[in-house]
């Protein structure tokens, strides 16, 4: 089941200074990977995708947390929802977990 990815404004800027950055060339790479299964199968084994409680999307949304890196420092997550199209998933942060 392929989902199509749409991203906020926020999760586009996020993704192209990763992309920009000699420095954080691996860390893009580990996003890109977990973009492509999230599109693929949000519930890949390998994203550990699990709901977000502390906050809801922009209509109340159920947030979904998937991870891009594990066990690193800053490791990457992908924060996002389904919809608004069917088949959807919106993208709203790339962000390192604090």
């Amino acid at each position: 089941m392929n989902f199509t990815l749409a991203f906020t404004h926020v999760a586009k800027a996020a993704l192209s200074e990763l992309k920009k950055s000699p420095s954080l060339e691996k860390r893009y790479k580990a996003v890109k990977k977990s973009l492509r299964f999230l599109q693929e199968n949000p519930k890949h084994p390998g994203l550990q995708t699990h709901q977000y409680d502390s906050f809801k999307g922009p209509m109340g949304e159920k947030i979904f947390e998937a991870y891009a890196e594990q066990n690193t420092p800053a490791a990457y997550r992908i924060f996002f929802y389904y919809g608004p199209q069917e088949k959807e998933i919106t993208i709203f942060a790339i962000t390192p977990h604090p």
